[in-house]
């Protein structure tokens, strides 16, 4: 196995049931697919186009999704190893300081780090995430210590902060590969929610704490977790004097229940909690709370990933195509990424067919937020695909290839 070779999904996953004693037959039936089609994912034959799919191979091979996947990615690129920084930031962050054990030292203005943590989550929504992350050590540090030092309404302030710069860097992590750094994150980020005595921040936490624990491998207690909080989040509904963030955080619930049950291969359930969030939408309108844009165009947003993950995805990007998103009332480049690669995957789903489409989605949301981009398996996975199946050599596909990092994996004649 060459290097090239063994960075691949389906090569890792090949050699750890090799290591493990196991035979095809039975990882592919612990893992819900047929022998023939295992075969052929650690062959590279076929991509792995399914978050899902992900999880339950790992679950059969008795090993982590980072295990296969390889994360975090050695940089491809200046601004992706200049993002290292920004982990190691978080790191420091969270580990230098907790909620009730915090170092001597005085604290800026929680006005100051308020504008701080507004501006890094408004950079974070043009996909600059790099620059959003400079400074979150010293202000998560300097937050704990005014929630450890302050009492009444600055206590309850620094706690909701400590949410908001937490749950900041549980997607920056998440976004750069680190997992279990973003576990922790969203951890922190849900026990301050808690302190700050704000049950739709406590529901906004558990949109980080749900999917963190998912990702690292206890994706059934996730999804008990997440249902636990549905239930409790129903009192957010109603909307008082103009205040929506109580049903947009109940709507992102109803969101992330449905990318949880699409994973688990449970259309109804994806689509039950999908029209739920729907008619949440419709209530709320177009809104923006804690930078999460949740309204109908949004919705429309995760509708197109959850097809997608239920191996829907031409049919969903048909959809989109006769149906356009409103993307100006969305407002944001890292959403708008987001739906550019999940239509890249769902046209990828065609088995061939609509190649030059997905290609074509897949570089628009590189070009929008190429660090989350070039740091996602599926992404890399799917750049892998569309170069397995090209008949010929594009330069666009050669382009891609060049900024993920990602060799050739086989000599084809030259397009003309």
């Amino acid at each position: 196995m060459d290097a090239q070779e063994a960075s691949t999904i389906g090569a890792r996953a090949r050699m750890i049931r090799r290591r493990r004693g196991l035979s095809l037959e039975v990882v592919a039936g612990l893992t819900g697919v047929g022998k023939q089609y295992l075969s052929m994912l650690e062959l590279g034959q076929r991509g792995f186009n399914r978050r899902g799919l992900l999880e339950d191979l790992a679950n059969a091979l008795d090993c982590s999704v980072a295990d296969l996947t390889g994360q975090p990615y050695l940089p491809p690129d200046r601004e992706s190893a200049r993002a290292k920084a920004v982990i190691a930031q978080i790191e420091r962050g969270l580990n230098e300081a907790t909620v009730d054990d915090v170092p001597d030292l005085r604290p800026r203005p929680l006005d100051v780090l308020d504008y701080w943590v507004k501006s890094a989550t408004k950079l974070r929504d043009t996909a600059s995430y790099r620059a959003s992350g400079e400074g979150i050590d010293d202000v998560l540090i300097e937050l704990q210590v005014h929630l450890a030092t302050s009492d009444g309404r600055e206590r309850l302030r620094a706690a909701e902060l400590i949410t908001e710069t937490a749950y900041h860097g549980f997607v920056l992590a998440t976004t750069l590969g680190y997992m279990h750094l973003a576990q922790l994150a969203a951890q922190r980020a849900f026990d301050a929610a808690r302190i700050a005595e704000r049950p739709e921040l406590e529901a906004f936490a558990m949109f980080a704490r749900a999917p963190s624990i998912a990702r690292t491998g206890g994706r059934r207690r996730a999804v008990r977790m997440l249902d636990r909080a549905i239930d409790d989040a129903q009192q957010l509904t109603a909307i008082h004097d103009g205040n929506t963030l109580g049903a947009e955080t109940f709507g992102l619930l109803h969101l992330m229940g449905a990318h949880f049950a699409a994973r688990g291969n449970d259309a109804t359930a994806a689509f039950d909690h999908l029209d739920e969030a729907a008619r949440v939408a419709l209530l709320t309108g177009e809104c923006n709370g804690l930078q999460q844009h949740f309204g109908p165009p949004n919705v429309a947003v995760w509708r197109v990933a959850i097809g997608a993950e239920l191996g829907q995805g031409p049919a969903v990007a048909e959809r989109v195509q006769h149906e356009p998103i409103d993307l100006q009332a969305l407002g944001s480049k890292d959403r708008i990424a987001a739906l550019h690669f999940d239509l890249a995957r769902s046209w990828a789903q065609a088995e061939g067919d609509r190649d030059g489409e997905a290609l074509r989605a897949l570089d628009t949301a590189d070009r929008l937020a190429p660090l989350r981009m070039r740091n996602d398996p599926i992404a890399r996975d799917l750049v892998l695909t569309l170069d397995c199946r090209a008949r010929r050599r594009v330069w666009e596909l050669d382009s891609l290839r060049h900024r993920f990092g990602i060799g050739s994996q086989r000599p084809r004649s030259v397009d003309s």
